[in-house]
């Protein structure tokens, strides 16, 4: 080879070089090829981390997500708080009406209402009373409101608030203008009134009053009033009248005008005029029906009688009795006559009239029995009639008779 081919050849192989410089460059600029044919599976999300502290700007009116709780000791702003996040939540109690009805249970300051019992649209609200009586045995007084909706009345229970003494009591108050009325049972008695206090010890007795009248709640509690009812935002409004408290024993039915029950003596009294009938039994006639009146209603819940006290007469059928007062048993049949020495009980029926200390007086076979005591006149077997008087303790039967009479009795002024 010649040196001119030598030199051209040289030059050519330079020229060479420099044309692969750049693919030379490319190709040191690429990663090396991975030996995996896809891409790794990225990690998962890692879970969100735990809310802060809610810093709800003043528009926000969204409360925060249930699903990521607030920070402990941090409680998050609710939506009263967002315009100003630096005031504190304010007290519940206070968002509520007087008449609110959060629990039967609940206590307050004077500052606050005491709330009322939710029960004011509820069938059959009640509170019982429970008296040991001196047998040792339990007596139960239970007092019903009737009504099943707050258009018709109202129950409401105030509890002690936190000024009042220890051991104060509840006072509950019922109303109901409907039919079914407040209903008390005292023990064979059943007693319906428009309206009913109620004071419950914590001892389970206490004192109830009855009468017509209506209750209501208030808006908020009367300016100046410090009574418990008042505090409660709760008013009632007695109105006594006659004929309003009502008392069914058996087939009797008696109308009184106020009544007034007390742990102090356990005694039920419902003043009147007190005025009864008693239907006669089946299939008897009307005229077997049992009229009388009476100036008040004893019950006692302890010795578990009824006493009609107070210039008590009793008219059936041809037979009319009087007395200072007289034990009443519906379910026995009897009412027993009592008098003094002074006054004795009387019944007259007919010409035939009984003075005695004390009367047994059967209701449905319209007959009497004398004890103690004894005085009257009785008709003799020619019609005339004679006196008598008689210190003898044995009890002397007295035959009923058809006839009408109003004839004053001898011998029982207990001369």
């Amino acid at each position: 080879m010649n040196k001119r081919g030598l030199i051209l050849g040289a030059l050519l192989l330079s020229l060479a070089g420099v044309a692969d410089l750049p693919n030379l460059a490319l190709a040191q600029s690429q990663p090396p090829s991975s030996p995996a044919l896809t891409s790794p599976t990225p990690p998962s999300a890692p879970p969100p981390p735990a809310r802060l502290p809610a810093q709800t700007p003043p528009t926000q009116t969204t409360p925060a997500d249930p699903a990521f709780p607030a920070e402990e000791g941090s409680p998050e702003l609710t939506a009263s708080d967002s315009a100003n996040p630096d005031t504190p939540p304010p007290d519940p109690a206070s968002l509520d009406g007087p008449d609110s009805v959060d629990s039967v249970n609940s206590t307050s300051t004077d500052s606050t209402p005491a709330d009322p019992s939710p029960a004011a649209d509820q069938e059959g609200a009640s509170v019982t009373l429970t008296r040991k009586a001196k047998d040792g045995k339990q007596r139960v007084i239970k007092i019903v409101r009737t009504g099943l909706t707050d258009d018709t009345g109202i129950f409401a229970s105030c509890t002690p608030q936190d000024s009042d003494p220890p051991g104060s009591p509840t006072e509950s108050v019922f109303s109901e203008t409907g039919p079914g009325g407040i209903q008390v049972t005292v023990d064979k008695n059943l007693i319906r009134a428009p309206l009913a206090l109620v004071t419950q010890q914590e001892g389970g007795d206490g004192h109830i009053e009855m009468s017509a009248g209506t209750a209501q709640f208030l808006d908020e509690p009367p300016q100046g009033k410090t009574d418990r009812l008042s505090r409660c935002a709760v008013q009632a409004d007695s109105k006594p009248a006659p004929d309003t408290v009502f008392v069914n024993q058996g087939r009797t039915n008696l109308k009184g005008k106020t009544l007034v029950y007390d742990e102090s003596d356990g005694v039920a009294r419902i003043d009147g005029p007190i005025t009864f009938d008693r239907a006669p039994a089946a299939g008897k006639s009307e005229t077997e029906r049992l009229t009388g009146t009476s100036e008040r209603i004893d019950v006692n819940v302890d010795n578990e009688t009824t006493t009609l006290v107070g210039t008590v007469v009793l008219k059936n059928a041809g037979r009319v009795s009087k007395a200072a007062r007289v034990d009443y048993d519906d379910a026995a049949n009897v009412a027993i006559l009592r008098g003094s020495p002074d006054k004795l009980a009387e019944s007259v029926n007919g010409e035939e009239v009984i003075c005695a200390l004390v009367i047994r007086y059967n209701l449905d076979l319209n007959t009497v029995l004398a004890e103690g005591q004894i005085g009257g006149q009785f008709p003799d077997d020619g019609g005339s009639a004679s006196s008598s008087s008689s210190l003898s303790g044995n009890p002397t039967p007295v035959p009923a008779s058809p006839a009408n009479s109003g004839t004053s009795a001898l011998g029982c002024s207990g001369q």
